[in-house]
């Protein structure tokens, strides 16, 4: 690419990849409403609130790809997250058809599907179950990233982010787990595969005990390497297991499913 637009750069997520994404675009634009720190020498600075859709119109202009880890990631009030995760991903997409439909990647996430039980395996046709405010939210963006391809062509790719750290925290994350190495072959995959389209596709390394198929997703050709199994001694010996009635034993979005609604009074 060209450039390459990367929203929430300044977020947990968008830090790990900052330094690996040089090597996909000529230029790497950096936008965030935190502080992004000081430009590489192929990266420009753009901050931007989401919910600004002026100031999201000048951020797609001039990109060719779309690397979109912006918004709110946890539970909070429905006005943050409306602003963020949905207003601010319609101005996105807006943005985008005035652009010449850059390639998107859309950050998703397995809370679009906290409730299922920890014992059921799901394929991406399994009805959506979000766990909470932000779980709605990505649904939406889903639905709006999906009209947005039947409507105009716009491709993107869906991806329900498990939970991607250095290596685990918990023993739910032994299921849900991806790498840094692997979340960044499959950005490397989406924006260069032939043809994408508007798959869903489990953001979850090649873990023994993952819940989820991907097999609709193969045709891009991602094939993940690691395996939270590695981990599961040290997490043992760090941390105890949670009861078997815990959220976090029995539910696919762990805690999530107990959160409270976060009411704006």
């Amino acid at each position: 690419m060209k450039r390459m637009l990367v929203t929430g750069a300044a977020g947990g997520l968008g830090r790990a990849m900052r330094e690996r994404l040089g090597k996909m675009a000529d230029i790497v634009r950096l936008s965030d409403i935190a502080d992004l720190g000081d430009a590489a020498p192929n990266e420009e600075l753009m901050p931007c609130d989401l919910g600004d859709a002026d100031a999201v119109m000048a951020l797609v202009e001039g990109c060719d790809g779309i690397l979109h880890l912006g918004g709110i990631s946890v539970e909070d009030t429905f006005s943050k997250i409306l602003n963020a995760n949905i207003a601010g991903l319609y101005n996105l997409y807006e943005a985008a058809q005035a652009h010449g439909q850059p390639r998107i990647l859309f950050a998703s996430s397995n809370h679009t599907i906290g409730f299922y039980r920890q014992d059921e395996h799901i394929d991406t046709t399994s009805p959506m179950r979000p766990d909470g405010l932000y779980g709605v939210s990505k649904c939406f963006g889903e639905a709006l990233a999906r009209m947005y391809y039947e409507k105009f062509g716009q491709e993107t790719a869906l991806v329900r982010i498990g939970s991607c750290f250095e290596k685990p925290r918990n023993h739910r994350m032994l299921a849900t787990w991806m790498s840094f190495d692997d979340f960044e072959a499959l950005i490397g995959r989406v924006f260069h595969a032939p043809l994408l389209g508007c798959p869903i596709i489990w953001g979850v390394s090649d873990n023994d005990c993952s819940w989820w198929d991907n097999s609709a997703a193969a045709y891009l050709g991602w094939r993940p390497k690691d395996n939270a199994e590695i981990f599961r001694a040290e997490l043992d010996a760090a941390i105890p297991t949670p009861p078997k009635d815990d959220p976090a034993s029995l539910y696919q979005g762990g805690p999530f499913v107990a959160e409270p609604i976060h009411r704006d009074r």
